[in-house]
């Protein structure tokens, strides 16, 4: 853990990322009570889910490049207090409208990622960095374990607005912490924020993750999903063309291209394709009625029992990973975690007839969520300049989501493409869902196998940077 002096900034950073991280996944489970309590349609509810998911995608990497020119703390407070008016909107909503704009507000939260990244970068003694990064990664990882166990338990014993009213309590504790106890931040970056690139990057976003979402409902080949697509492509090229042209970019492009960093957003964008794809249709599958000729009909609270061993396996391995790291280096903590991955999907998909057998899969895949969240977050704060840890790591956390919202729409394909006459998925579906998983694992795996081995210290160049200008690397660089 971090030392004395910095232990409650470590704790404030902690609470609120394991806060915005709880409230990805709190309220999956809980979509039904939802629809029935606010009069609306299965259609209509699942935007208190993609709501969220448009707004962390836009605002993570804005933010953090916000607060890499104007101060990370200041950002940090005002995000926190953003989280806290949008659960507290959503505690009070009187109709599924109001509760989606509230999820939109609380969005904003995935800047809380970035921040505190570059924080324990600029404030952490050196030494500290990487494993801090590391038990950040763990409580971030095991944030979204513990919103699908506590759903349960909360909506049956209160209401399903106490998934909000719990977080409004905690929040508005941190930000009060936040204030007094995170210290401002000294490096800046120079420049202003490129407003045009802000705009491009949050279109095409919006335009490939929108048609994902929603392919489900409005059909795959529908105009809407087709030319949402084409529009992604279009605003992607342009975007490229304004950060390349900008003076003061809001992704550097050439930090993007560094090998470190490319390599390991690739392996981001695959992994994430089978960790939200897990965590979406898993509990699903355990809560079929064994009448289906799989499943076990578990409750709502069952199912995040099952899944607990994840949870605690997630933080354990997080947690193991920043001691792990200047031995084995994080280039081998990301391929193994990968490699886990793919070995727990890959047994999933034949080995799952009784609960202790997905509880035993969930565990080990667990096991590889904990080790790749913590490498690659010091993958990429050990590969840029201080300046650009913010707008670097909030793109990692952006393309683990892009790719979380391919693997669980191509997931829902396979599980929903073809169904028994009592309406639920066949077997079948699942079988090759979970397999499509594993290999998605064992690329991520691959590619992380070509995240460059570094020595410690090696100060890492964004394009056109002299060396002169270049803050010193404060983590060790991948080894092995």
């Amino acid at each position: 853990m971090p030392r004395s002096s910095t232990r409650l900034t470590f704790a404030v950073l902690a609470t609120g990322a394991g806060v915005f991280s709880m409230l990805q996944s709190l309220i999956a489970p809980a979509l039904p009570t939802v629809q029935h309590a606010l009069h609306t349609s299965q259609s209509t509810v699942t935007w208190v889910m993609t709501a969220y998911l448009l707004s962390a995608s836009v605002f993570t990497p804005i933010l953090g490049r916000v607060g890499d020119l104007i101060g990370k703390k200041r950002t940090l407070v005002a995000v926190l207090l953003t989280v806290l008016a949008g659960c507290l909107l959503a505690a009070l909503a009187p109709s599924i409208g109001v509760l989606i704009v509230a999820r939109v507000i609380q969005g904003v939260g995935g800047a809380l990622f970035p921040l505190s990244f570059g924080i324990i970068r600029d404030e952490f003694a050196p030494a500290e960095v990487s494993r801090s990064i590391s038990n950040l990664s763990a409580v971030i990882a095991a944030g979204g374990g513990v919103g699908i166990v506590a759903a349960g338990p909360i909506v049956s014993a209160l209401d399903y607005r106490w998934l909000f009213w719990i977080p409004v309590a905690v929040v508005a504790v941190t930000v009060l912490l936040a204030v007094r106890h995170v210290p401002e931040s000294p490096d800046r970056s120079e420049g202003r924020v490129n407003w045009l690139g802000a705009v491009l990057l949050s279109a095409w976003l919006v335009a490939l993750l929108l048609p994902l979402s929603q392919a489900g409902v409005w059909g795959w080949t529908s105009a809407r999903v087709v030319g949402l697509f084409a529009a992604a492509v279009a605003l992607f090229a342009l975007w490229l063309f304004a950060e390349a042209r900008s003076r003061t970019p809001l992704i550097d492009l050439g930090v993007m291209r560094l090998p470190a960093v490319w390599t390991t957003n690739t392996a981001a964008l695959l992994f994430g394709a089978g960790i939200y794809a897990i965590w979406s249709f898993l509990p699903g599958f355990v809560q079929t009625p064994a009448s289906a000729g799989y499943g076990f009909g578990a409750s709502v609270t069952a199912a995040g029992l099952l899944m607990l061993p994840m949870l605690v396996a997630m933080f354990v391995s997080g947690v193991l990973s920043g001691r792990l790291e200047p031995v084995v280096g994080a280039k081998t903590l990301l391929t193994s975690g990968a490699a886990l991955g793919a070995l727990a999907c890959g047994f999933l998909a034949l080995w799952h007839d009784r609960p202790w057998q997905v509880a035993l899969v969930a565990g080990v895949f667990g096991l590889g969520i904990g080790l790749a969240f913590a490498s690659m977050a010091n993958l990429i704060v050990g590969s840029v300049p201080a300046a650009q840890t913010g707008a670097a790591t909030g793109m990692n956390a952006n393309i683990r989501t892009i790719g979380g919202s391919i693997g669980a729409a191509v997931t829902s394909v396979l599980v929903t493409g073809r169904l028994q006459p009592s309406g639920l998925p066949h077997e079948s579906g699942y079988t090759q869902g979970f397999a499509l998983l594993a290999v998605l694992c064992l690329a991520a795996a691959l590619a992380a196998l070509l995240v460059p081995a570094g020595r410690p210290g090696r100060p890492v160049r964004s394009a056109g940077e002299s060396p002169d200008t270049v803050a010193e690397p404060v983590v060790p660089a991948a080894r092995g």
